[in-house]
């Protein structure tokens, strides 16, 4: 990582231990929505809201995309704060890539609706995808951080009730396992300026509600990964949540899942989101919409 790359994981820091300072999960959530409204979109990015099956989505399009292709995004912040206003800009960069257009999905949050409303909310969408006519085939699934680890638990959940998968999948950081028992939570926990142990403790219980962190739509570490779609997963190397990627690859390949894994060397988590500011995370954007384009085609 160059000193740019060091100044903004220091920046970034900063920021996220004034949007974290407050216990109340509600503070949070305000305050992360107001360190985000910086990160807009390009201009010539066109936003049109849109009711996925009653979910609340917005189509998110750029100049001179394939509108027969779809990616289906699913936004991070811990199950409990994010929204399609501060992935704007990450979802709709991740799209161009692509050429195709997104769909990003509001999913509805804890504390106030736990799970399974993300989930449930997460396939509804896809599944209108399907009812309005995208071939599955055409359709690309992506989630970063938690949203990551939703869209792992939305494949296992499409799977299991027999509905037709999507081409591929795109994971960045995809929080795996609400238990928290990698070792890099706390191998890593003086490297990562984000996703600090405080800050990742106050979402399980508020997400899994009374039911098991390790039920397999949490945390799908857990889940039987067979029959999945070939899996690209992104993940920083100085991160607490490194070894939810890693295990999670390990399980997918013993599955016979086909699953690339990159490890990005100094970054650390969701760096997509900086691309702006950070070469690293262009080039990461650029190789995941190469993997989109080659597979949903």
């Amino acid at each position: 990582m160059g000193l740019r790359g060091l100044a903004l994981k220091k920046l970034i820091g900063f920021q996220l231990a004034w949007a974290m300072r407050p216990d109340d999960p509600l503070e949070r959530r305000r305050r992360v929505e107001r360190s985000a409204r910086r990160l807009q979109p390009a201009r010539d990015v066109v936003s049109e809201p849109v009711s996925a099956g009653g979910v609340k989505a917005e189509w998110l399009s750029s100049p001179g995309v394939d509108r027969d292709r779809v990616l289906l995004h699913l936004h991070g912040g811990g199950y409990y704060t994010g929204s399609i206003a501060t992935h704007r800009d990450l979802i709709s960069r991740l799209g161009r890539a692509a050429g195709m257009r997104s769909l990003a999905v509001d999913y509805r949050l804890a504390p106030e609706h736990p799970f399974p409303a993300a989930l449930d909310d997460a396939t509804t969408a896809y599944r209108w995808l399907l009812s309005e006519g995208f071939d599955p085939a055409r359709i690309v699934l992506a989630g970063d951080s938690s949203g990551g680890g939703l869209a792992l638990a939305t494949l296992v959940k499409l799977r299991d009730d027999g509905v037709p998968l999507p081409a591929r999948a795109v994971l960045l950081s995809p929080w795996t396992d609400l238990a928290l028992t990698g070792d890099s939570v706390t191998r890593n926990a003086s490297r990562d300026p984000i996703n600090r142990a405080r800050y990742l403790e106050i979402s399980p219980p508020l997400y899994a509600g009374s039911e098991d962190v390790k039920n397999p739509l949490i945390s799908p570490l857990y889940a039987d990964p067979a029959g999945l779609p070939p899996l690209l997963i992104q993940v920083g190397s100085d991160e607490t949540l490194l070894d939810d990627s890693t295990r999670f690859a390990e399980r997918a390949r013993a599955a016979g899942v086909d699953v690339t894994l990159e490890i990005w060397p100094g970054m650390f988590h969701v760096f997509q989101m900086s691309a702006r500011f950070l070469p690293e995370a262009r080039r990461a954007i650029e190789v995941a919409g190469a993997f989109m384009r080659a597979h949903a085609s």
